[in-house]
């Protein structure tokens, strides 16, 4: 038993986020589920208010979620939408009718459940940890709406996450590669086990193309649980994809029907995929209700034409060109740098990069390193950053000295970074333009966005 003193109530936004930060990190895991269901439970169980359509895998999550989300809105369901980490704020993570939570209705969230939080606390060999009790804020947020549906993205893994106190009427499996590895396994295989966790019996698993490996424990899982199973390349699939201005044009073959001449606002094949599986998740959660019906054409190609995610290979500048990803491990990479090379023609193209300590470094940088002219290494402002001569270190390996320029101050890096864009740009025969991408972390991402962004009057 812990003793942790009863919570008062927020009266502010700030005094939220500091309740929450105090409490065990959300990159520390503890494999129990037994604090969140003690939670949940003295909260009156509301993850069962309502079916949930929950999402897990390596790289994709968010992305993913947000289709969902903007296609079952279209189709006149309510939803709510879980996903973490956030870009730039807290409340970014709980989002209703495709919304985040203003400051007002985050701070109503934290005070409608933090009086349970002291009764978990104390009865628990370890309290409630932050992703925890915003998970419990989430489900209980949903339920008070009420949503039609809510829309989970994992924290890490599966079967341990916290949002798996929710049983899933689908099973969304992204991508599985290697990450967070000293929690959940050495190899994709083994990640895979832990991922496989959020199919549930009587659930439809959706499966993004995996590695053969991958794809047998995940088979197994559901035909150990009874679980129904649709797989991209066989039930479902991108059918074809174009580059466009501002996106790209792809065919997508869903459960029921094949949607053509679809505008997606992303770019990359790896957002074409994604948006196959938001697709193939909608129509297995609609199930019997529609009765196998096709989608209107014009209601998917609308939803999809809507869709936005803050962060991947979002532009935010221009003159130079700046572009936003948060990917973070060498498979989110890679799939930048097919999208880089598949959708722009930028040159120079300057990486400034900041990463996590407990991140493959090396392998992250050995992903961009044919894609970049010259890195610049930084960091950002949280303690698990690594920091900015320590990467350069790894990166000097990989692109040679001459290539590699540090400076730990995020700004400092941004505007160094497009110093040598606009110079390389001028002194280029190239009908390309010199650019920015700054990468390497989702806090890395949200504090350049924040300096890079001007915010929406009103949200705040």
């Amino acid at each position: 038993m812990t003793d942790v003193p009863a919570p008062r109530l927020a009266e502010t936004y700030e005094e939220v986020e500091d309740a929450l930060l105090s409490r065990w990190p959300e990159t520390k895991l503890e494999p129990s589920l037994d604090r969140i269901h003690a939670f949940a439970e003295l909260l009156g169980d509301p993850q069962r208010a309502y079916p949930v359509i929950h999402l897990t895998g390596t790289n994709g999550k968010t992305s993913t979620s947000r289709m969902i989300d903007t296609l079952l809105r279209a189709l006149d369901l309510r939803t709510g939408r879980f996903t973490s980490p956030h870009v730039e704020r807290m409340s970014e993570r709980i989002s209703i009718d495709g919304e985040p939570l203003t400051d007002e209705e985050f701070v109503r969230a934290f005070n409608d459940v933090a009086p349970y939080t002291h009764l978990v606390d104390v009865s628990e060999d370890h309290p409630l940890s932050f992703f925890e009790t915003v998970v419990g804020m989430a489900y209980a947020a949903f339920a008070d709406a009420p949503v039609d549906v809510a829309v989970v993205e994992v924290g890490m893994g599966g079967s341990w996450d916290a949002t798996n106190v929710a049983d899933a009427q689908v099973a969304v499996v992204l991508p599985v590669a290697v990450d967070h590895a000293r929690y959940l396994g050495e190899t994709a295989a083994e990640i895979a086990v832990e991922k496989a966790g959020i199919i549930k019996p009587g659930s439809t698993a959706v499966l993004a193309q995996q590695e053969p490996d991958v794809a047998g424990v995940l088979l197994e899982r559901a035909a150990e649980v009874g679980a129904t199973v649709a797989r991209e390349g066989l039930e479902f699939g991108v059918v074809s994809r174009v580059p466009a201005v501002g996106g790209q044009v792809v065919s997508l073959q869903g459960l029921r029907a094949r949607y053509d001449e679809v505008f997606l606002p992303l770019y990359g094949a790896h957002q074409a995929q994604n948006a196959a599986v938001a697709l193939a998740a909608v129509e297995a959660f609609l199930g019997d209700a529609e009765q196998g019906r096709p989608l209107d054409d014009e209601v998917v190609r609308a939803a999809f034409a809507e869709v936005t995610s803050p962060g991947r290979l979002e532009i935010v500048r221009r003159s130079p060109t700046i572009v936003l990803d948060a990917a973070h491990n060498p498979h989110g990479a890679e799939a930048v740098g097919a999208a880089l090379e598949d959708s722009f023609t930028f040159d120079p193209l300057v990486g400034v990069i900041g990463v996590m300590t407990d991140k493959d470094a090396d392998g992250l940088l050995a992903a961009l390193e044919p894609h970049l002219a010259h890195v610049v290494c930084t960091q950002n402002s949280t303690d698990r950053a690594m920091s900015a001569e320590r990467l350069a270190r790894a990166a000097r390996e990989i692109f040679g000295e001459h290539r590699v320029t540090v400076a730990p101050r995020l700004a400092d890096a941004i505007d160094q970074a497009a110093a040598l864009a606009e110079a390389g740009a001028a002194a280029s025969v190239s009908v390309g333009s010199g650019a920015v991408l700054v990468t390497g972390s989702v806090v890395t991402v949200g504090e350049a966005r924040s300096l890079l962004v001007r915010p929406r009057g009103g949200r705040r």
